[in-house]
């Protein structure tokens, strides 16, 4: 009996506190990734497009980088279900499933999915000297340097990561390259800038700054049809249409707060992310770096937790085939 008053004090507290919510206490976005990389980037896109739609709240980021993001989906995981500790996370909360044969947390059972944010193209890239300058001649010039080339990316978990993988699947061509790891999209794109590494498949936040520029050469987006209508990548093909049937692959962005947050505080939340999604200035920004804001059934929660369990179904035999794990 005891124990039930006590439970029964706790959810009063709880729902009491989400009356005020959120109150004068900071609404962290945990970013699974170094600061100026692209999940970061849409992070404080989103939290400034929210602190407009959601009365008195101050949003901040905290970046906790490592272990492919596991380490801040478990913080978020383990704190405490006030609304005021939020995970933004990318692809990632479906391929880590697949990547980690241990993770300290069930990805749909300890959250709960507030929506999705946005959708994400890749580009293949390469360093600005390599000799070829359309997919196709990229590709042959692969094959025929076997061994003498590398891939670079993020760190493990990370999209960049996981777009390689898939990439040299799907054109046999793991044999072929080394793959380096970086500490994070920002140094791996330096790398790749001056040349010490010889290709990266990243997402257009990032990419697309560096190819308008020159710094790097682009072969091709992930994406089952080209970006037609972008003004940047409008020009190349997608990895369909030059043959790697079925490839497509779009980096999204959700959502995320620690499972038992109180019912009240998850609508507020939810009510205002979608409001987010449709701020005028937040759709120019995305759409100005190849990024489509989610406008359908994914914005609800239960729609984001369905997509999300899909992915996981869709994406752990393609990680397998790949061959690559971690513990």
């Amino acid at each position: 009996m005891k124990r039930v008053l006590v439970l029964a004090a706790a959810v009063t507290a709880l729902f009491a506190n989400a009356q005020g919510y959120p109150g004068s206490k900071p609404i962290s976005f945990v970013v699974p990734f170094a600061a100026g990389g692209p999940t970061d980037r849409a992070a404080r896109d989103l939290a400034e497009a929210m602190r407009k739609t959601l009365p008195g709240g101050n949003f901040v980021i905290e970046n906790v980088n490592g272990a492919g993001g596991t380490i801040a989906a478990t913080k978020v995981a383990k704190a405490n279900p006030d609304g005021h500790t939020l995970l933004f996370w990318h692809i990632g909360m479906a391929a880590t499933a697949g990547l980690y044969r241990k993770l300290q947390y069930k990805p749909l059972e300890d959250f709960e999915y507030l929506g999705m944010v946005s959708d994400v193209p890749m580009t293949l890239i390469g360093k600005p000297q390599l000799p070829a300058n359309t997919y196709r001649d990229f590709e042959n010039y692969i094959r025929a340097n076997g061994g003498k080339l590398n891939i670079a990316h993020a760190g493990l978990g990370s999209a960049s990561h996981l777009c390689g993988l898939m990439w040299q699947t799907a054109v046999n061509a793991k044999e072929a390259m080394t793959t380096i790891p970086y500490g994070g999209t920002a140094p791996a794109m330096t790398a790749l800038i001056g040349g010490q590494v010889d290709v990266m498949c990243d997402q257009t936040i990032t990419t697309v700054p560096q190819i308008e520029a020159g710094r790097v050469k682009a072969f091709a987006v992930t994406t089952a049809s080209r970006l037609s209508g972008h003004k940047v990548l409008k020009d190349y093909p997608s990895l369909q249409e030059m043959g790697l049937k079925g490839f497509n692959l779009t980096i999204w962005q959700g959502l995320y707060a620690p499972k038992g947050t109180p019912e009240p505080v998850l609508k507020q939340l939810n009510d205002a992310l979608k409001l987010a999604l449709k701020d005028p200035d937040f759709i120019k920004k995305q759409e100005a770096l190849g990024t489509v804001v989610v406008t359908d059934q994914r914005m609800e929660r239960a729609g984001h937790k369905a997509f999300v369990a899909a992915e996981i179904a869709k994406l752990r035999p393609l990680i397998e085939a790949a061959g690559k794990f971690a513990d």
